[in-house]
């Protein structure tokens, strides 16, 4: 059975897949395939609507997330640190990752950033369990 910290991390690489889709649609409407497909080497001749960048920007946030959480899980699962604590923590980051993208596609001020805080604030403190 995996560890609950590499259960979580798998879940989160698949709301980032969820993210990503959820961008790519309407982008690729909005933008056009001419651009999509192309090498954008210039910028596009249209705009994407507010909601569409707003989940572009999600995406790249939670590639970001994912980085550091992924350390912190990984080094937890790898010294055997795995306790109920990280374990909280771990699905906490995710709940907030899942709350946070459609928080920034309807922009939420200020829930978005208090929901960022709180997967960044767990994040860094899974990574500080992993010292002790």
């Amino acid at each position: 059975m995996m560890p609950p910290e590499l259960t979580v991390l798998v879940l989160a690489a698949l709301v980032q897949v969820v993210t990503f889709v959820a961008y790519a649609i309407p982008a690729n409407i909005e933008l056009g395939s001419g651009y999509t497909m192309s090498a954008r080497d210039r910028e596009p001749t249209r705009q994407m609507s507010d909601r569409t960048a707003r989940l572009g920007r999600a995406m790249t946030n939670m590639f970001e997330g994912l980085i550091l959480f992924g350390i912190a899980a990984l080094v937890i699962h790898t010294t055997n640190q795995s306790t109920g604590y990280t374990t909280l923590l771990a699905w906490i980051f995710l709940a907030a990752r899942i709350a946070y993208v459609p928080a920034y596609a309807y922009g939420l001020r200020p829930g978005r950033s208090i929901i960022w805080v709180i997967g960044f604030g767990v994040t860094v403190l899974m990574l500080i369990a992993a010292l002790f």
